[in-house]
């Protein structure tokens, strides 16, 4: 058996750990810059060389890009995507530092072409919105000293990786408690994808609110999708078109309640007469629908805002007091919900 012998700093070169593992010097310089196309076993076994060897790293030249973060979105969705937008920039300004915006064309993880162009540019930190990097293109950005955080309203990130979401689980109870309270009885909910944990949390709050006050939960009410205004109103039609349709309906998003409102007027229901609607998020264009949406403030600003300070904070070397922080979410009751005129 070959017994492995610290050689020190300055003993130690790419040579050296190449021999070490057995591999090429191309090898080792990928894993040593974070590229991507290297088989884990190796890498692993390279990155223990390293470690025994204690390999000094050199500092990388800084570039241009490390006078600013990157903001990642899965994909550009209007007024949600601005809020979030809003919420980093204002942060980032005050702090003088810039901001790059780019999306994954609804990718919820970033491809190694994205990894490459990332490590090779260098910011001070990157900003995931409902997207997640994979355990190792994790550690590539711990190896190049890259802090990266996760806005995520999907609640599932890892608690070692830190994230700011928001309390998916009380908003969906919330909006069914503010439904069953006016005597709603047959109410229908139109989540998000059934992949995503937050759809699935909110529909659980909704159910948690039935099962409070007694209500059986219609299992043909309840409708997963895209949070897409398209989704709200075709998920609408198919429910407002039921010989026993619901008279209310609760939306995963505000988006997606203006699908509904346009559904209800298709079918010649007025709201909230004869359905009430509330929607998710409480984006500024809320307030300006017809009825004024009654929805679910779900803090985006002040998420991206947490957030990207947070990620700051990671730059300079400073630990955040706690890798999870969820938001509180709250009902925000407007015009388009009421009492129903005819009970079921």
């Amino acid at each position: 058996m070959t017994e492995h012998r610290p050689l020190g700093p300055q003993a130690s070169t790419i040579a050296t750990i190449a021999n070490d593992v057995g591999v090429s010097v191309a090898t080792v310089s990928k894993v040593l810059n974070g590229r991507e196309d290297v088989a884990p076993a190796t890498r692993a076994r390279v990155e223990a060389s390293l470690d025994r060897h204690q390999y000094q790293r050199r500092n990388r030249r800084p570039s241009t890009g490390q006078r600013r973060i990157d903001l990642v979105f899965h994909e550009f969705d209007t007024g949600w995507a601005l809020e979030i937008l809003r919420g980093a920039e204002a942060v980032t300004a005050a702090a003088g530092i810039g901001l790059a915006v780019s999306q994954l064309d609804g990718a919820h993880r970033p491809p190694s072409r994205w990894m490459d162009a990332l490590l090779a540019d260098r910011p001070l930190g990157v900003l995931l919105v409902l997207c997640h990097l994979t355990d190792s293109q994790q550690q590539h950005l711990r190896r190049q000293g890259i802090p990266f955080v996760v806005v995520d309203t999907d609640s599932a990130t890892s608690a070692s990786v830190p994230t700011v979401g928001s309390n998916n689980f009380n908003g969906g109870l919330l909006a069914a408690r503010h439904l069953l309270e006016l005597g709603h009885r047959r109410i229908a909910v139109i989540s998000g994808p059934p992949d995503m944990l937050c759809s699935r949390a909110r529909t659980a709050g909704f159910h948690s609110a039935h099962e409070e006050a007694g209500v059986t939960v219609d299992r043909e009410l309840v409708c997963y999708g895209s949070f897409s205004a398209h989704a709200g109103h075709a998920h609408g039609l198919r429910l407002l078109s039921r010989p026993d349709r619901p008279t209310a309906i609760f939306a995963g998003s505000d988006i997606q309640a203006m699908g509904v409102l346009r559904a209800a007027r298709k079918c010649g229901l007025r709201v909230p007469e004869d359905l009430s609607v509330v929607g998710y998020d409480n984006l500024p264009v809320s307030a300006w629908t017809d009825p004024a949406l009654t929805t679910i403030n779900q803090p985006l600003g002040d998420m991206a805002g947490i957030a990207t300070q947070m990620l700051l904070d990671l730059a300079k070397g400073n630990e955040p007091a706690t890798s999870r922080i969820d938001l509180v979410t709250e009902l925000i009751v407007r015009e388009s919900t009421a009492a129903p005129t005819h009970p079921r």
